[in-house]
């Protein structure tokens, strides 16, 4: 689950890896849902650990950011089991 923020508003969520090549995985197939949705996160990320921040321009989750966040978390999931 993304957690909503205040001051500025936004979702947030970290994703947990085992293995650094599992990052580079899941950072490429990132690279490419911003290219096509064109939503464009703030990143940082560690040894065993990727951190996403995406700003809200309304109060509200829009369809588009809910869709980005969904695919962002099937596609950690797919990577984090293989």
């Amino acid at each position: 689950m993304w957690n909503e923020k205040e001051s500025p508003l936004r979702i947030e969520k970290r994703f947990e890896f085992e293995q650094y090549s599992k990052i580079s995985k899941f950072m490429g197939k990132l690279e490419k849902l911003c290219k096509e949705k064109g939503i464009y996160p703030n990143i940082s990320f560690g040894k065993n650990f990727v951190s996403l921040s995406i700003f809200l321009d309304n109060k509200e989750i829009s369809d588009k950011e809910k869709d980005f966040s969904n695919k962002v978390d099937s596609f950690y999931l797919e990577i984090k089991n293989n």
